[in-house]
């Protein structure tokens, strides 16, 4: 049941396998995982390990390892169904460029509320969210796309600043799965959010890719709209100080009426 309920669970996740794999760090965690197997039931590799079986097989898991397996199977399966049960490794936080504005719990009502003709797309994270830092690096890329005067890119860290979590009723927990969230503001206020919400507080299942980004938020539409509304307000021309015209006094005039 320890090792039939973690293969299950790879059996499932079979189709997002190939692209996690690419990726170096999915494919360290799926070696480190299959070198757990082959050292413990391979002989002779394991043969020189110890082990607490009443028979004294080495090749064959004890008590203690089967009651660790079956609690982290049952964890893995609550906490994500289609998760596979691998050792992974934590993604590597993204180091690359970005057209992105950073808030804390003051700044960030202050930074909505001090143009109101800029759009802004924010997202809340946690840096231990693994689905956060997978999203780091797509929604980088979509800051240096479509980052412009009337269209801004920011983000939070809600793991950090609880009461900004609370104040846009964005959840840290990992059950709730409300990691990351996108949200659109317009006019100092929100318009959409990414994912949405259930009547049980849970995030209903969206993929944060850079398809699905740009195709839910209308990030093109955005993007052309915020372009005229600068181009617009750089056209203006300022207003000039009216020329001030010379008081002439006729020959009849004294220097009493004057």
């Amino acid at each position: 049941m320890a090792v039939l309920a973690p293969l299950i669970a790879l059996v499932y996740s079979v189709p997002r396998l190939s692209r996690w794999l690419a990726q170096p760090y999915y494919l360290l965690s799926a070696l480190l995982s299959a070198a757990f197997l082959l050292v413990r039931k391979l002989p002779p590799l394991c043969h020189g390990l110890p082990t607490q079986r009443e028979d004294g097989n080495p090749c064959d898991f004890d008590w203690r390892e089967v009651e660790i397996l079956m609690f982290l199977s049952a964890i893995v399966m609550m906490k994500n169904r289609r998760s596979m049960f691998l050792m992974t490794c934590k993604p590597p936080l993204y180091m690359g460029p970005e057209y992105i504005k950073y808030f804390n719990d003051k700044t960030i009502d202050e930074e909505l509320e001090r143009d109101k003709r800029v759009t802004w797309i924010v997202e809340f994270f946690a840096n231990w969210s693994n689905d956060c830092q997978s999203f780091a690096p797509i929604y980088a890329d979509l800051s240096l796309k479509y980052n412009c005067t009337g269209l801004n890119f920011g983000k939070v860290d809600v793991g950090r600043y609880t009461d900004v979590s609370t104040r846009y009723k964005v959840s840290t927990s990992p059950l709730t799965k409300q990691l990351p969230t996108l949200i659109l503001f317009q006019g100092g206020k929100e318009v959409m959010r990414r994912p949405q919400i259930d009547k049980k507080g849970r995030a209903v299942s969206w993929t944060f890719s850079e398809e699905n980004v740009i195709r839910e938020f209308n990030l093109n539409e955005l993007y052309q709209r915020a372009k005229k509304l600068s181009k617009a307000g750089d056209n203006i021309p300022e207003e000039q100080p009216a020329a001030s015209t010379p008081t002439t006094v006729s020959d009849g005039e004294n220097k009493k009426d004057k």
